[in-house]
């Protein structure tokens, strides 16, 4: 199962993918979580703590690695555009809980693109994950798909957009749903997060066809405490939990249904 979670800022992403991770590795599934939000603060939803977290370094931020790897450096300016990287998440992953978490980081540039080693590295390493045969992948995107490329977007299994109740919302579904047309991929999911009441529901369904919506997650106050608390939500929000168990049924029984 590969599976790319993507979103604006603070519509529920990360909490997603952590219960769906924890979920999947509770079944004994290896299981690796790719944090590709420039925001990281997935390690902290999988249970790590903050001082934890704070030493992960990201491996946009590994310039020695990217280096090697690429043999871009201070006096050449020509790099490999399909370095070895199938090793990398093993060795550099950290795991909680029966997790898997590989921080990817990201490019800093004041332009609308980079070409450069480290967004190389990052697109390979996607690329590869994609190729573990037998695990679960998770990866906590951010709102673009700039990272995947067209053949490791054509490989996943599910393009996941999760979005809250409001037009602004639904306007970041749209553009990632084109994003992902554009690599050659029409098949894109919602989840509904931080959902009220029947009204939301009743807004929502208005505006997102039947076939792409996988689920609603109701509001939970347990969330935002276990986001206090520096605790996985996994751990304290068991309604949230049950929610994403089901909507992660759905996601298993289509794909063997494929």
């Amino acid at each position: 199962m590969k599976v790319a979670i993507t979103g604006k800022g603070g519509v529920g992403k990360t909490t997603l993918s952590s219960i769906l991770a924890r979920l999947y590795a509770d079944e004994g599934r290896t299981v690796l979580a790719a944090d590709v939000d420039p925001d990281a603060n997935l390690g902290l939803a999988l249970g790590f703590t903050e001082e934890e977290v704070n030493a992960i370094t990201p491996i946009s931020k590994m310039r020695k690695l990217v280096e090697e790897r690429t043999g871009a450096n201070s006096l050449n300016k020509f790099f490999k555009l399909n370095p070895q990287v199938s090793d990398i998440p093993d060795t550099y992953a950290r795991e909680i809980n029966g997790v898997k978490l590989l921080v990817m980081g990201t490019v800093e540039t004041g332009g609308s693109g980079c070409v450069c080693p480290e967004h190389v590295m990052l697109k390979a390493i996607l690329s590869s994950l994609i190729f573990r045969k037998d695990d679960v992948v998770i990866m906590d995107m951010e709102a673009g798909l700039e990272h995947l490329g067209r053949g490791t977007a054509s490989m996943m299994d599910q393009f996941i957009v999760v979005i809250e109740p409001g037009a602004r919302s639904i306007q970041t579904y749209a553009k990632v749903k084109q994003l992902a047309a554009d690599l050659g991929i029409t098949k894109v999911r919602v989840i509904a997060n931080k959902v009220r009441n029947a009204d939301d529901e009743a807004f929502l369904k208005a505006r997102i066809p039947d076939e792409a919506l996988l689920g609603f997650i109701h509001y939970d106050a347990d969330v935002i405490d276990a986001d206090r608390r520096g605790m996985s939500p996994y751990d304290t929000s068991a309604h949230t939990v049950d929610e994403i168990r089901a909507i992660k049924a759905r996601i298993d029984s289509e794909k063997d249904s494929n």
